[in-house]
C-alpha cells in the first residue's frame, strides 16, 4: 500500500497546512554536509519517523479503514483493523522512506524537502535503504500471515509501482508522472477490501478508480504553488512543462471525471447519505477547479489543494457512515 496518497508523487506534498504556505525564504536552510553526531535518541527516532511521512500515511489510512468497513457491511473485527492498519502504515512508510532514498538529490534542491534526514545528511543513505526495505519486508509478512496474502500481495504491488515507477522512472522522465503514478496511491482501498473479504469487487475497483481520478487535481494543485521549486529540481510537473493554462484545464477535467466516477459507486448498496455527500463534495471541488480556471491565483490553487486532502477524509466518511446506519 502506497501514496502518491502520495499518494503516486506522495514524496512531493507538504506534510502541515503551513509547509504549503511557507515561503523559501521562511525555511531554515540545511547543508548535505551535516555529520550525524551524538544527537539524542529521540532526535533520531524522529527523523527515521519523519522519512516515512506520517501526514501522507494518514490519507492512506483512511482510505484502507473505509474500504473495510464498506466490504464488511459494518464494523471489522478489531484484530484485524489494527493488524491492516500497522501493516498498511508500514509498507506504505516504507515505500516513502525507498522514494526519500532515491530522491535525496532532488530533496537537497527543494527548500520544502531540504531538511530531511536523507537530504541533509544527517541520516546515512544506506541506513535509509535498510530501514525502507526492512519495514517493506516485515509489513508484507505481517499482512500475509495476520490479514491474508492477497492483501499483503496487493500492498507489496503498491509499494514496487510508487517506488519502481514512479520514483525511479516517471518523475523525472514525463509530466504525465502523476497520471500515471496515481495507481500507487489507489491501492489502500484494494488492500482494505481484500483483508475483510478475501476478494475483490467491483466496488472496490471504482474506489481504486476514485483515487486515481483525484491524485492529478490534488497534485497539480500543489504543483502550482511549487512550480519553482519542480523547475529548479529539474522534475517535469505539468505546470513546468506544459504551462499553468493547461494545468487548470485538465485540473477542472479530473475533477469532472472524479465526480462521475464517485457517482458509479451509488448502485453498489449505497444510499442517499453517500449520494448526497458525493455530489455535495464534488460540486465544491470543481466549484473551486472553475475558479481556478477563472480567477487563477495562488491563493485559489492553495485553496484546492487544502480542500482535496478534506474532500477524501469526507467522502470515505461518508461511505462507512452510510453502510453503518443503512446498511
Amino acid at each position: 500500500m502506497s501514496l502518491p496518497l502520495a499518494s503516486a508523487a506522495g514524496a512531493d506534498i507538504p506534510e502541515s497546512h503551513s509547509e504549503a504556505m511557507q515561503s523559501p525564504a521562511q525555511e531554515d536552510t540545511a547543508s548535505p554536509d551535516v555529520v550525524p553526531g551524538n544527537r539524542p535518541l529521540t532526535t533520531v527516532i524522529r527523523e527515521y519517523v519523519e522519512l516515512m511521512k506520517p501526514g501522507i500515511l494518514t490519507l492512506l489510512l483512511v482510505t484502507t479503514l473505509g474500504a473495510m468497513f464498506v466490504a464488511q457491511e459494518g464494523v471489522p473485527p478489531l484484530s484485524l483493523v489494527l493488524i491492516t492498519m500497522l501493516g498498511g502504515t508500514m509498507i506504505a512508510g516504507g515505500a516513502n522512506v525507498l522514494n526519500c532514498y532515491i530522491d535525496r538529490d532532488i530533496d537537497q534542491v527543494m527548500h520544502r524537502t531540504k531538511k530531511r534526514g536523507t537530504a541533509s545528511g544527517t541520516i546515512p543513505a544506506e541506513n535509509a535503504l535498510y530501514f525502507g526495505i526492512g519495514l517493506t519486508v516485515i509489513a508484507f509478512l505481517l499482512l500475509g500471515f495476520g490479514a491474508n496474502w492477497l492483501a499483503a500481495w496487493l500492498a507489496l504491488a503498491g509499494n514496487l509501482f510508487y517506488v519502481g515507477i514512479y520514483t525511479l522512472y516517471l518523475k523525472r522522465t514525463t509530466s504525465q508522472n502523476i497520471v500515471i503514478g496515481g495507481a500507487a496511491g489507489a491501492f489502500p482501498p484494494l488492500v482494505g477490501w481484500a483483508a475483510v473479504a478475501g476478494e475483490l469487487s467491483v466496488a472496490a475497483f471504482i474506489m481504486f478508480a476514485i483515487i486515481y481520478y483525484w491524485t492529478p487535481p490534488h497534485f497539480w494543485a500543489l504543483a502550482l504553488l511549487k512550480q519553482g521549486e519542480y523547475g529548479r529540481a529539474d522534475v517535469p510537473m505539468l505546470p513546468v512543462v506544459d504551462g499553468e493554462d493547461q494545468t487548470r484545464r485538465l485540473i477542472l477535467l479530473y475533477t469532472l471525471l472524479l465526480a462521475a466516477t464517485c457517482l458509479l459507486l451509488a448502485p453498489f448498496g449505497f444510499s442517499w447519505i453517500y449520494i448526497v455527500s458525493a455530489i455535495f463534495l464534488n460540486a465544491v471541488f470543481i466549484g473551486y477547479a472553475a475558479m481556478l480556471m477563472v480567477r487563477p491565483s495562488k491563493a485559489v490553487a492553495r485553496q484546492t489543494f487544502f480542500w482535496s486532502m478534506w474532500f477524501l477524509f469526507f467522502l470515505f466518511g461518508a461511505m462507512v457512515a452510510d453502510r453503518l446506519i443503512l446498511a
